[in-house]
């Protein structure tokens, strides 16, 4: 399971006296913990999936990418370069991300399969590739290919 893994890569780092990681794992833990406890108002006892914490883990690279672009518009390399270092650190966790054409296949797969024909199938296609490739590809991307291959 994905939570014992970053657990176990925590207490490492903390005995290899890894300040950047350390920190960034931590900042992984308590966001998955935010997410356990928010899902106990919901019913759900059990904590966060794996999916689930593979979708915080890209929000929080998603995050640190504008950070970074806000930092070097305003010249301050080393908080950029910190982000960078955490990104890093948090895509170790994630699978391997598709590229833009494998990404575009998958959309053109889903389309294809699902028989979409307008903007109005935007939610059934979104829904079903992130089902099929949770924490794979960027959503954001597939969204606007697949908008391209709509209108």
């Amino acid at each position: 399971m994905l939570r014992e893994e970053l657990g176990d890569a925590l207490k490492d780092a903390v005995r290899a006296k890894e300040k950047r990681k350390t920190s960034t794992l931590r900042l992984i833990l308590a966001a998955i913990k935010d997410r356990d406890i928010a899902g106990r108002e919901g019913g759900n006892r059990d904590g966060v999936s794996d999916d689930e914490i593979l979708q915080i883990l890209q929000k929080m690279v998603k995050q640190r990418r504008e950070s970074i672009s806000t930092y070097e518009s305003a010249g301050r390399l080393e908080l950029a370069e910190q982000e960078g270092e955490e990104i890093e650190i948090i895509e170790a966790f994630l699978p391997q991300q598709m590229n833009d054409a494998e990404v575009e296949a998958a959309v053109a797969a889903v389309v294809e399969e699902l028989g979409c024909s307008g903007l109005k199938d935007m939610g059934r296609i979104m829904a079903l590739l992130r089902e099929r490739h949770a924490g794979q590809m960027d959503f954001g991307k597939a969204s606007s290919f697949a908008k391209e291959r709509l209108c």
